[in-house]
């Protein structure tokens, strides 16, 4: 069946939204209006724990649910080339077609483009569900392609949820037109709301033909931020913000800014890492800022989770990224190969496979929550860290010599629950190990206590035991979650009759750079 034209529904009445929100704010004790409390119930949350219409709009969404990110993809076009802000931290120049970080593509494409690769993408990918426009710049610095691009996505794809990535500083004036659009997922990036500290990250913005600098500058852009947060929320728009983890700039600053989001209704932070390799000739890099490590990263989510839920499962995605998350298929999709292409856009076998996704989810929930009964009773205060190689589907499915990034979990006995992940290189190139690549490997899981794997070969598996990570093979191909409770049950039978004793594990290393788009 060919697509027919979206006719679009009309922006929630400000009553209802109102009714959704306080839906949300009452349930297990999640709030919207300041003070202590969770905003929402997160990226984590099943459908037994959002309203009905929240869960709709984040059930398939890889981005704004966790659990779904196992399951369904996303895509970026980048039509959107001008800035309206510099950030110490973004270089656009810089293009790899193996690195991922924001801003970073490799064509740029006109809304007439944007919308024939979509079609392609989708018809190729039938589990894409979400179209976001991210750059490289910021969309709403390019607001006659950004909407054209998705009048166009919404007239011959109407099953697929927009989204848009911003910086805030021009969203106040097009909360109209996204909601007209029925954009209803919008990302802002917000790393501070204190001018001073902001005068660290941003040297300037221009607004209103006009550049402004230093600690202006920042009090402007924060102001405008927040403005375009209250204004998204009040309209039943889910939001996202996106804060950038600067050790010794705004790392401790960042708990203020989750609580000024949370207060002003914001769904979902995700606190990510800075990323600053000095190859790429950012301000950051060049200076030699430091990112966080892992343990500092996740003990700030953690900090931040008591006052909303934290998304921990973000890739930091490039203004081009095509795939699940943790994945690049960009190249399968250039401008050439795409218009080449005769895209027969199929609605109903994309919904036939995503109905089978859907029952594959079912199972792994099921498959879990079967598993997490055999921890009732178990007493103890052990907590700790596995990682694991998947190529989605929520699965323990990938050669460790394959993994270009770990899924890594944290076990006690609550159960299994994501916590983040780590960007490897290969460590099997043309079918022998590198040993140098073993090292950097070992290095970014050296925090977890196990790393579960489809496959291993005997020499990689010696080196990570006498690093003192378990490898573990047994549950090859079968669920995550599901798996990693069982072998943490066993591992506390260990520890209570004196086979084990628990050690706590060190910090690990945040690589930035590393190899994840297909060779």
């Amino acid at each position: 069946m060919q697509a027919s034209i979206h006719e679009g529904t009309a922006a929630p009445s400000v009553a209802n939204v109102g009714e959704v929100m306080q839906a949300i704010a009452e349930h297990k004790g999640c709030g919207t209006s300041g003070g202590s409390g969770k905003a929402s119930c997160g990226s984590a949350a099943g459908q037994g724990d959002l309203p009905t219409e929240i869960w709709e709009k984040v059930k398939n969404h890889p981005c704004y649910s966790e659990e779904a990110h196992h399951h369904y993809a996303r895509m970026h076009v980048a039509v959107a080339p001008a800035c309206n802000i510099q950030c110490n931290y973004c270089n656009r120049k810089y293009d790899c077609a193996n690195e991922s970080r924001p801003g970073v593509v490799s064509e740029k494409l006109t809304p007439e483009q944007a919308a024939k690769k979509v079609l392609a993408v989708a018809s190729t990918i039938p589990q894409m569900t979400v179209l976001g426009i991210a750059g490289p710049g910021d969309p709403l610095a390019n607001p006659e392609k950004t909407f054209k691009t998705f009048e166009l996505i919404a007239k011959t794809a109407p099953d697929i949820k927009l989204c848009l990535s911003t910086n805030g500083l021009a969203l106040p004036d097009h909360v109209d037109t996204i909601a007209g659009f029925n954009v209803d997922h919008v990302t802002i990036t917000i790393n501070m709301v204190d001018p001073e500290i902001g005068a660290k990250i941003y040297p300037w913005v221009f607004w209103k033909h006009k550049r402004y600098t230093g600690v202006e500058a920042a009090k402007l852009l924060t102001d405008r931020q927040l403005q375009g947060l209250e204004m998204l929320t009040e309209r039943g728009i889910l939001c996202k913000v996106n804060s950038v983890m600067i050790p010794g700039v705004n790392d401790k600053h960042l708990v203020e800014v989750n609580k000024a989001v949370k207060s002003r209704g914001a769904f979902l932070h995700n606190i990510m890492p800075l990323i600053s390799a000095p190859e790429h000739g950012t301000v950051f890099g060049l200076t030699g800022q430091r990112g966080p490590t892992a343990q500092e990263l996740k003990a700030l989510q953690d900090s931040c989770e008591g006052e909303m839920n934290m998304m921990r499962h973000c890739r930091q995605c490039r203004a081009d990224a095509v795939g699940l998350l943790g994945e690049d298929r960009s190249a399968e999709f250039t401008t050439d190969k795409i218009m080449a292409m005769e895209v027969n856009y199929d609605l109903d076998t994309r919904k036939a496979y995503q109905a089978r996704v859907e029952e594959e989810r079912v199972a792994k929930v099921a498959a879990k929550q079967e598993e997490l009964s055999t921890l009732a009773g178990e007493m103890s205060d052990i907590k700790l860290l596995v990682a694991v190689a998947t190529k989605g589907s929520g699965l323990i499915n990938e050669h460790f010599g394959h993994a270009k990034e770990f899924q890594v979990y944290e076990l006690s006995t609550s159960g299994a629950k994501f916590v983040g992940h780590r960007r490897v290189d290969l460590y099997c190139q043309g079918g022998f190990g590198e040993e140098e690549n073993l090292e950097t490997v070992i290095r970014a899981i050296n925090d977890c206590h196990a790393v579960f794997v489809a496959k291993i070969g005997g020499c990689p598996k010696a080196d990570l035991l006498t690093a003192g990570i378990e490898p573990v093979d047994q549950f090859a191909h079968e669920f995550i979650e599901k798996s990693a409770i069982a072998w943490f049950k066993s591992y506390l039978d260990k520890v209570n009759s004196g086979e084990i004793e628990h050690v706590e594990r060190g910090d690990a290393e945040i690589r930035q750079g590393a190899l994840i788009s297909a060779a």
